[in-house]
């Protein structure tokens, strides 16, 4: 079968919206699933429904990478956004032409060609996402490396080049999953030119001519079909072969901390994709982490004890459910500092993307590392809402001792990969954590409720701080994990409805 090409999109009476040519206003390190499904959809969105009329230049942020598949199909793949909206199934399919190339820096053609993109008068953004391990300063680094091995290293030399061209500054939209990532890359670069001894005009160009935007971004991409008869069975109805099908979720959101200007300059506001401009992007992050996070950590390890294994199944279960929903929306949504309307339009899109028809999200796989994702995720929901209420949130207190009786439920062992327990339907699961949590339980799988649940609460370690001390906590939690091992977790979750 043909690869997918320009031409075999024609031959085939493709009809979908499709640009083959428009200058290059974008210059994306990072050539990935995520930024595919991400990044160059929202363009691709804009072109149709903004007439942007841009195209985005990719360059692998390593050496081995997907330029010469990218290049070999100009540019275009298969993007399939899937899930569930307003609790109907979605799948829908998007030829991405957004893309006009990607670059190999570790070439010398394509080093050039980069910084050819770097002082074009059409280029207006750079972005990014070279994973978290990417936003980092290596002294090793030297400015007449082609290319610098580090990203932060890449984009200084890029800078500089298009400054000594006299060219205009840019936007750079950093992608990556850390705090501030957009400060923390502009602090990498400033450490370059200092480290490298460069121009004060230059850094005068970075600092004050160029706008670094932290950016949160939130869509969850699978990425690649892996079994090869839904692939095989997908390029016969489209009828050319792709080596770069993409798949994410249909939800998704980009939350951009910029100037007020930055938010009529990007052409996703016209063209109606969920994407604002904010001064700060922090209660952004706050509302992601309590609500979508937090929903996880709060219901899963009480799910499974319950009988559950995947998280979809939990929205088909009046209980779990339920259970979920009350915690989101009458505990957590109230300590947040967003308006409420927006607040509870992304509580709802998280019950859609929990029941998410294609994906198999394991309660398992969510479990791991619950002890400080406890504590990040839900402890902060739980102490703001007992200042404002003056009182124990129900679910969230169960939650906690749902998360005490996974770590402890008929222990049998402690072993090189963790702490083995049993379920109440009988079969074993194995909790991962930090060494000194699954040692620590280890230690009390004798205690009776009470001292273990005094144990743990007096754990500075596990909480920064001594739980016993908020009043009722302790009581309730005791009453709480009785409730789960006697009656179970599912009937344990229905008593706070």
């Amino acid at each position: 079968m043909e690869k997918l090409t320009y031409a075999r999109l024609k031959e085939i009476g493709y009809d979908g919206f499709l640009l083959e040519k428009a200058p290059e206003k974008v210059l994306q390190f990072g050539e990935g699933n995520f930024l595919r499904a991400f990044v160059d959809y929202w363009f691709d969105m804009s072109n149709e429904k903004a007439g942007w009329n841009g195209k985005c230049v990719l360059v692998q942020p390593i050496a081995p990478g997907l330029a010469k598949l990218i290049n070999d199909q100009e540019g275009l793949y298969t993007l399939y956004l899937r899930g569930s909206e307003n609790g109907e199934k979605v799948d829908r399919k998007r030829v991405i032409s957004s893309v006009s190339r990607c670059l190999n820096p570790y070439e010398k053609a394509d080093y050039d060609a980069m910084m050819e993109v770097a002082v074009s008068d059409e280029l207006e953004y750079i972005v990014s996402n070279t994973t978290e391990a990417g936003i980092v300063y290596d002294p090793a680094c030297q400015m007449a490396d082609t290319p610098a091995a580090s990203f932060p290293g890449k984009l200084t030399q890029v800078l500089h080049t298009r400054w000594k061209a006299g060219k205009s500054g840019l936007v750079v939209l950093s992608c990556e999953l850390i705090d501030n990532n957009g400060k923390e890359l502009l602090k990498c670069v400033n450490q370059y030119i200092d480290q490298w001894g460069l121009e004060a005009d230059f850094r005068a160009y970075v600092n004050e001519k160029c706008t670094f935007c932290s950016t949160l971004v939130d869509r969850i991409v699978p990425g690649r079909i892996r079994d090869a008869a839904e692939v095989a069975k997908l390029e016969e109805a489209n009828g050319y072969h792709d080596e770069l099908i993409d798949v994410g979720e249909v939800f998704g959101v980009w939350n951009i901390e910029g100037p007020d200007w930055l938010a009529d300059q990007l052409p996703f506001k016209k063209a109606g994709l969920n994407c604002i401009v904010v001064p700060d992007v922090t209660p952004y992050k706050k509302r992601k982490v309590r609500i979508l996070n937090g929903a996880h950590t709060g219901f899963v390890l009480g799910a499974y004890l319950g009988g559950f294994n995947i998280v979809r199944d939990c929205m088909f279960d009046d209980a779990v459910k339920g259970f979920m929903n009350k915690m989101l929306y009458e505990e957590v949504i109230p300590t947040l500092p967003l308006d409420k309307a927006d607040l509870e339009n992304f509580a709802a899109a998280v019950q859609d993307r929990f029941n998410n028809p294609f994906v198999d999200h394991e309660l398992m796989s969510i479990s791991l590392n619950s002890t400080s994702k406890w504590r990040a995720r839900n402890m902060p929901s739980f102490l703001e809402y007992i200042d404002m209420k003056g009182e124990l949130p129900k679910c969230l207190t169960m939650s906690f001792a749902a998360y005490i009786a996974f770590f402890s439920n008929d222990i049998q062992e402690l072993n090189d990969k963790g702490l083995v327990c049993r379920r109440p339907k009988g079969d074993t699961y194995t909790c991962s954590d930090d060494r000194w949590v699954l040692e620590f339980y280890y230690a009390h799988r004798n205690d009776s409720v009470e001292d273990l649940v005094h144990a743990v609460m007096t754990n500075e370690q596990m909480w920064g701080q001594d739980l016993t001390k908020v009043a009722g906590f302790e009581a309730a939690t005791v009453e709480n994990l009785k409730k789960i091992r006697t009656e179970g977790a599912v009937a344990a979750y229905a008593s706070c409805l």
